[in-house]
């Protein structure tokens, strides 16, 4: 009976990001390679990433941009596949990019110039087998290597990577299914959990922040000694923008978060050369001059400072400072999985080779991607690594 089952050397579950620069990677090395996914198209993160643009990578990239439980272990694959490497396969396709704040590069056109440059270099390889809108029933091990069941087909192979992604944005089909894989083999998973995700709030403070819903302000957030200085964005939920994203990845439940709105400034020194120079003007006039006028009411009428400068004190000017640029926030909770850019946690490192990406403990298992312990920074990061890391299982497997 197996005789007659349909043999590959490489099995790549997982047609994102991962999935299919691995699959194009082996099958350029002469490996017969089948590429699964259930989705009805490939590489749809890519597709919506970057508001349709993908920020397809991060010049910045390197081992301190990302979370895992052993900050060491991206190190050998992300120097073996860089940022330059990947945008000289940009620029091979001749697609315009151009870079935004922070490193972040960006197509001039669309993201689905990105997938079309994927699927042409598994087309490449010429021995590149993709199947959409297949389930995988089941996995097992034998002698013969892997044993994948794909509804009423079984099929085989030497070597099977695991490019399924984690549980960010269920309504585009993620699942946990890399974990269960994992667990069927005894590989350890750290407790996964929503990364790059936006804060909820308890509902009195939404209720007091209500009008502020669609600001944006330029902020410095703190959380366990981690800073980042983006955009912070007041939502009807709670707190969204990039600088809510990136902490929301060092926040555990219960933490608070310290804001400094208007990071560039000294508004202790503004006030109060304000109040020197022209008395008459209130609080909210001066900071409306540095950011939207509605948060500027908000701040000055909660401390209770409508008055002209000249009938303030300086010390409540200093604590309508302090209300700006030491505000401490305690979030309820985040929105989950189901904005969630990204999944923290994964498959656990120590189980893994760092050069391959290959189970240390079960030959020819592969896990890449988000499903692994590594998550990157808002920013293009996590496609670096979903580069690098199927570039190293795709060279090996």
């Amino acid at each position: 009976m197996i005789a007659t089952m349909k043999q590959f050397d490489v099995i790549v579950l997982g047609a994102g990001a991962a999935g299919l620069m691995c699959a194009a990677r082996a099958g350029q090395r002469g490996r017969r390679v089948l590429l699964v996914d259930h989705a009805r198209a490939p590489g749809e993160k890519i597709r919506i990433s970057g508001g349709g643009r993908c920020n397809f990578t991060n010049i910045h990239a390197g081992p301190q941009n990302y979370i895992s439980s052993n900050r060491h272990f991206a190190k050998s694959a992300l120097a073996r596949y860089t940022p330059r490497d990947f945008l000289d396969l940009v620029e091979q396709y001749r697609i315009d990019w151009h870079e935004k704040t922070l490193g972040q590069l960006f197509c001039d056109g669309s993201s689905k110039q990105i997938v079309s440059m994927l699927l042409d270099q598994c087309a490449a390889g010429n021995k590149v087998d993709i199947r959409l809108q297949t389930s995988v029933s089941s996995v097992r091990k034998s002698d013969h290597g892997f044993r994948v069941s794909l509804g009423g087909e079984t099929v085989l192979s030497d070597a099977l990577v695991v490019a399924t992604g984690g549980k960010s944005i269920p309504k585009m089909g993620a699942t946990g299914f890399a974990y269960e894989i994992a667990g069927q083999f005894s590989v350890p998973v750290i407790e996964p959990r929503a990364g790059l995700v936006p804060f909820t709030l308890d509902p009195a403070m939404l209720e007091t922040l209500k009008p502020l819903a669609g600001i944006g302000v330029p902020a410095e957030l703190i959380c366990n000694k981690t800073t980042f200085r983006e955009a912070l964005l007041f939502t009807h939920r709670g707190l969204s923008g990039p600088s809510v994203l990136q902490i929301s990845s060092y926040w555990k439940p219960g933490d608070e978060v310290v804001a400094r709105l208007l990071p560039e400034l000294s508004l202790h020194d503004l006030l109060h050369q304000a109040k020197r120079e022209n008395g008459r003007q209130t609080s909210s006039t001066v900071l409306a001059q540095h950011m939207p006028r509605r948060l500027a009411q908000f701040f000055t009428e909660q401390a209770g400072m409508t008055s002209a400068l000249a009938d303030m004190p300086d010390k409540a000017l200093n604590k309508l400072a302090d209300s700006i640029q030491n505000w401490h926030i305690r979030p309820a909770g985040t929105e989950g999985y189901r904005t969630a850019e990204v999944t923290l946690g994964g498959v656990d490192t120590s189980a893994l080779s760092s050069k391959s990406m290959e189970v240390k403990s079960v030959p020819g298992l592969y896990f890449i991607g988000e499903c692994v312990d590594v998550t990157g920074w808002l920013g293009g990061y996590n496609f670096q690594w979903a580069w690098a890391s199927a570039v190293a299982a795709g060279d090996a497997a």
